[in-house]
């Protein structure tokens, strides 16, 4: 029976070079192929798969309106694991971990292009 591995969405970015850069060095993926306008990466089963593109004639940015969740267990643990590399990136890109009406505890940021990035773990409802 056919069985679905991994979704690994395609990032569009103005750079490949600094797209690499923030999800290798700010959030601890690992670059596995590289060719031409494209790149493959991934961190544990998590995977993305970015693509150079040329500007947009609109001059908005071109993750302007992308975004991708990735769930994981221990976030806020993740959280500090990469506070360090978030640091200085300039305010408004990060949100630190909070708790969702919806149950889910959740940190974001913005990646070099203005894609929304959310990292999410289920948390119990409180009663």
């Amino acid at each position: 029976m056919p069985r679905i591995l991994q979704l690994t969405p395609f990032v569009l970015c103005s750079s490949l070079q600094k797209q690499i850069e923030f999800y290798c060095d700010r959030l601890g993926f690992s670059c596995g192929f590289t060719q031409d306008n494209y790149a493959f990466l991934s961190k544990g089963p998590a995977a993305i798969r970015l693509l150079e593109c040329p500007p947009r004639d609109d001059g908005r940015p071109l993750g302007d309106d992308q975004s991708f969740y990735i769930d994981v267990e221990g976030l806020d643990d993740l959280y500090e694991t990469l506070r360090p590399g978030l640091a200085d990136l300039p305010e408004g890109r990060v949100r630190p971990p909070f708790d969702q009406p919806y149950q889910q505890r959740e940190f974001h940021l913005i990646d070099e292009d203005g894609a929304l990035v959310f990292f999410g773990e289920g948390i119990s409802p409180r009663g």
